[in-house]
């Protein structure tokens, strides 16, 4: 026989475990399988991107009239500098058979706005 709160009980239990729930969800940092994959997808071509821009800026620089392409990609329009880079076939990387858009976007952000140096 069940003591007579046993429902009270099993009410608070279901209840407190919602509220942890949503609490560990939502500001505990809790994620689901799924989530924690796409990051980790998200995070390594995040990364890919970081580590084959700079090889796609030293190729494109490595041209004899690098400074006047540089200059013509700077007056090109921001969403189109992507897509001259990809073109140009520097964004393409050995062994693959084409260029991956994010690196040559990345890739022409560099050209484009290149880094101050610093002293």
């Amino acid at each position: 026989m069940l003591p007579a709160n046993t429902g009270a009980y099993l009410w608070g239990a279901f209840g407190g475990a919602v509220i942890l729930a949503v609490v560990g969800f939502s500001w505990g940092g809790w994620t689901t399988a799924g989530t924690a994959q796409r990051n980790a997808s998200t995070a390594a071509h995040d990364a890919v991107v970081a580590a084959l821009a700079p090889i796609c800026v030293d190729r494109f620089q490595g041209q004899t009239d690098a400074a006047a392409r540089t200059a013509d990609l700077a007056k090109t329009s921001t969403w189109e500098r992507g897509a001259v880079i990809e073109k140009s076939g520097f964004a393409t990387m050995p062994g693959a058979k084409s260029a991956d858009a994010d690196v040559a976007r990345a890739c022409a952000a560099i050209l484009a706005n290149p880094p101050t140096p610093t002293t």
